[in-house]
């Protein structure tokens, strides 16, 4: 009969369920021989088998190693003999090599039930399966729960129940330490919930007393993976495993690329955090840092998936909380900084990978969530600046527009309203609130914010400069366009004074008094300014840089409105190709190029093309911006 291996994460109630399967082939007269072996060593298994072999064989108790030796003879199949049916349970195999040479034998009459946290190939066979045991569905955990509760009298509204069990990630272990405690404690749901979301809370102060454990439990959730992470850490490459944990804890735990835990800022956090010993460390390879996040995997303290492109490390989330609860607030807060440096990194300037761009951010509201405090020390980290620009970029402006306004207010309190970086974010929130269609508020709350630039920064200061800049922009996009060429021919000769003439800002400036000069109706003279200005863009930015694009884009948008609809078509198509090949067919600049050019084939004469492109373009843009 064919070897049951279970295999899981600590807490998934392997043990459980390796119990229910003894009692019941037990109580229903399946089994003639039951042996049930707590297997956490060599040396307990091997007296275990020898137990057996003295209760059953009246083997001698004085020399354990025959007694299981003959023990695991018996259980062999003979010719002739009476069959006895045996069911031999193998509780929590800590380590494959235990297992060797003590393996049940293979036999008709014979079953053979292991749990274990490992899932390595050993463990495996032509006469050995290895299963998986998961997570409560979101069902079946309410179900377990309420029934729990009911047991005791207690009743919870349902939405409750299943908010906290989403909460506990459906593990069975801690649902059942978490009915406990608010049975003990005469607590409700949401008050266990909301103890639960307090960060400063450890694990371990939400869990039953150790006697109070509810189903002959032996240790707490919190210390349910401690066992395991130490033998991961000596695992190849030794002492790796616990400081790539850390950092896991500190990201999404429905999906972590790999790529960024082989980064220089990962490598460098796992080098200074090598067992101790090797003065200087070695400095830990990307190899490295692969074999640490196996040896986790191996462990069952995350799921390691190589060929997934931005999911392939996957961890529970209260095993995130328990790692995190074992650092010092030290070790915490540089360890977000390291996150936060990581993903910093892994951001490219463009982003044409819509799968690696939602990862980037889901990994950074999770590092937000976890440890926002320790991102504003001594000043924001950059990656706060990033996600708000990662959300404006991909068309979600007004999800950019809270994220800054909630990043001004969060450095209003903790560093003070005349911190740079709080200016900032004030400027990036006008910024994103103007994307959004809210000029006029844009224009507002950047005349508001000017004062305050020129008083903190000074009038000469870039971001004042820029500041200015935006203000001029959504003085012209809420309809004041004579204001915003004004505001431009003023402030060109400050960026030329204080950037110089080929400062990106500067040809910024150019690029939008151009613009606006179209926009109060000189639709040639915007022409004839970018046609000067695209050459300096070229020669100072290079040719497939996004601001390059974005003059190409005015000036072909301005030649189309001065009347010459079919060279602005040429032109967007020949700016389509290098957006494609530079931004990607999702890229928000790529979407209105395809707009612009299936405008002016209309213009052009080409009406019923242009309805064939827009017929196109439209599910593209749902897709990838969303529909309002």
């Amino acid at each position: 009969m064919l070897s049951q291996v279970l295999t899981g994460t600590g807490g998934v109630g392997k043990t459980q369920l390796a119990a229910d399967y003894a009692r019941t082939a037990w109580d229903s007269g399946e089994v003639d021989i039951l042996v049930w072996i707590s297997a956490s060593s060599r040396a307990a298994i091997t007296a275990g088998y020898a137990q057996a072999g003295v209760e059953i064989l009246a083997a001698d108790p004085r020399d354990p190693e025959q007694a299981a030796r003959a023990f695991l003879a018996w259980l062999e199949p003979k010719t002739g003999q009476k069959p006895c049916r045996w069911l031999v349970v193998l509780d929590d195999v800590s380590d494959p090599a235990d297992m060797r040479d003590w393996w049940p034998p293979t036999s008709p009459q014979g079953r053979v039930l292991v749990t274990t946290r490992r899932r390595e190939a050993a463990l495996t066979g032509a006469e050995r399966r290895l299963v998986t045991v998961g997570l409560f569905t979101p069902q079946e955990a309410a179900a377990y729960f309420t029934a729990v509760l009911a047991a005791h009298d207690r009743h919870e509204p349902i939405n409750q129940i299943n908010d906290l069990a989403s909460d506990l990630g459906y593990l069975p272990l801690a649902l059942a330490q978490a009915a406990a405690y608010i049975i003990d404690d005469a607590i409700t749901c949401a008050d266990y919930r909301q103890r639960l979301a307090d960060r400063f809370r450890k694990l371990a102060d939400l869990l039953p007393e150790p006697s109070g454990l509810p189903d002959n439990q032996a240790t707490t959730m919190a210390a349910t993976w401690s066992l395991s992470i130490e033998r991961a850490d000596q695992l190849r490459p030794a002492g790796l495993a616990r400081p790539m944990l850390q950092l896991t804890a500190m990201l999404d735990p429905n999906g972590i690329p790999s790529g960024f835990l082989a980064s220089a800022p990962a490598l460098n956090h796992l080098t200074l955090h090598r067992m101790p010993g090797e003065q200087p460390p070695a400095p830990v390879t990307a190899e490295e840092a692969a074999g640490a996040l196996q040896a986790l995997h191996r462990l069952n303290l995350i799921d390691h998936i190589p060929d997934a492109p931005y999911a392939t490390v996957r961890v529970h989330q209260l095993i995130q909380r328990a790692t995190r609860d074992a650092l010092t607030a030290d070790q915490h807060d540089q360890l977000a900084v390291t996150a936060a440096d990581i993903l910093t990194a892994a951001w490219p300037a463009i982003e044409r990978d819509t799968a690696l761009a939602q990862a980037l951010r889901a990994n950074a509201a999770a590092l937000v969530r976890t440890a926002e405090d320790a991102l504003y020390r001594p000043a924001p980290h950059a990656v706060l600046f990033r996600i708000g620009t990662s959300l404006g970029e991909s068309g979600q402006t007004n999800a950019a527009c809270d994220h800054y306004a909630y990043l001004a207010t969060s450095i209003d309190h903790r560093l003070g309203p005349d911190h740079p970086d709080s200016l900032m974010a004030r400027q990036a929130f006008a910024q994103e609130r103007g994307k959004a269609g809210h000029a006029a508020g844009a224009a507002a709350a950047l005349a508001e914010l000017l004062p305050d630039c020129v008083r903190v920064l000074g009038s000469d200061h870039p971001h004042t400069l820029a500041t200015r800049h935006h203000l001029a922009t959504w003085l012209g996009e809420a309809g004041d366009a004579a204001s915003a060429v004004v505001a431009f021919e003023e402030l060109l000769p400050d960026r030329l004074r204080v950037l110089g003439r080929d400062h990106p800002d500067t040809l910024a400036t150019r690029d939008a008094l151009a613009d606006f000069r179209g926009v109060a109706g000189d639709a040639a003279g915007a022409a004839a300014a970018y046609e000067e200005l695209l050459p300096d863009r070229i020669r100072v930015m290079g040719p497939d840089h996004p601001d390059t694009f974005i003059s190409r884009n005015n000036h072909a948008f301005w030649q189309g409105e001065a009347g010459d609809a079919a060279g602005a078509v040429v032109a967007f198509e020949e700016l389509l190709a290098d957006r494609l090949r530079v931004l990607g067919p999702d890229h928000p600049d790529t979407l209105a190029t395809r707009h612009a050019l299936a405008d002016f084939r209309g213009v052009a004469g080409d009406a019923a093309g242009a309805a064939a492109a827009y017929e196109e373009l439209l599910p593209d843009r749902i897709r990838v911006m969303g529909p309002y």
